[in-house]
C-alpha cells in the first residue's frame, strides 16, 4: 500500500492551538476517530484565521469552502490527551489557500497526524472561485514572519 506523504512547511506556521481529545472523539478502536480529527482540525483552522481577523465566512468579502482534504496518520491519540495543532499557510498561489496542519501530543511533541486542506474563496454572485485577495496574502505573510 502506498501512503501519502505530506511535507509540513514549518516555516509557514501562523498559529498554534491547544485542544484535548474528548471521550466523544473516540472510535470503536478506543482512539481518536477520523470524523473527530476532521472536526479538531476545523476548530484549530478557524481559530487560526479568526486570530488574524480572517473568519472563514468572510475573507475580505469572500467565504471559503474546502475543496479537498488529505490526512496522514502517524500515531494514535486517546482520551484525555492534550494536543497542539499547528496551522501553516504557505504563500497562496492563484485561487487556493493551501492550509497544512500538524497535530502534536502536547507533552511529548510526537506527531499524531499531518493534514492538508485546499480552501477556495467563492464569489457568491457567480458561485465561482476568485483569486486570493492581496490583503489576505499580506495578512498571512505578516503572520508567517511574526
Amino acid at each position: 500500500m502506498e501512503r501519502i506523504k505530506l511535507d509540513f512547511p514549518a516555516d509557514a506556521v501562523i498559529h498554534r492551538h491547544p485542544l484535548t481529545v474528548r471521550v466523544t472523539d473516540m472510535n470503536y478502536g478506543r482512539h481518536l476517530g477520523h470524523d473527530a480529527l476532521v472536526s479538531l482540525l476545523h476548530e484549530a483552522r478557524i481559530q487560526a484565521f479568526a486570530a488574524l481577523d480572517l473568519p472563514e465566512w468572510d475573507m475580505q468579502g469572500y467565504p471559503s469552502v474546502v475543496a479537498d482534504l488529505a490526512v496522514q496518520y502517524q500515531r494514535e491519540a486517546r482520551w484525555p490527551d492534550a494536543l497542539i495543532i499547528a496551522t501553516a499557510v504557505p504563500e497562496p498561489q492563484g485561487k487556493a489557500l493551501t492550509v497544512y496542519q500538524r497535530i502534536y501530543q502536547a507533552e511529548s511533541q510526537e506527531v499524531v497526524a499531518t493534514a492538508r486542506v485546499n480552501q477556495l474563496l467563492i464569489d457568491l454572485a457567480t458561485g465561482r472561485p476568485v483569486d486570493v485577495p492581496e490583503q489576505v496574502k499580506q495578512v498571512l505573510a505578516h503572520a508567517r514572519s511574526g
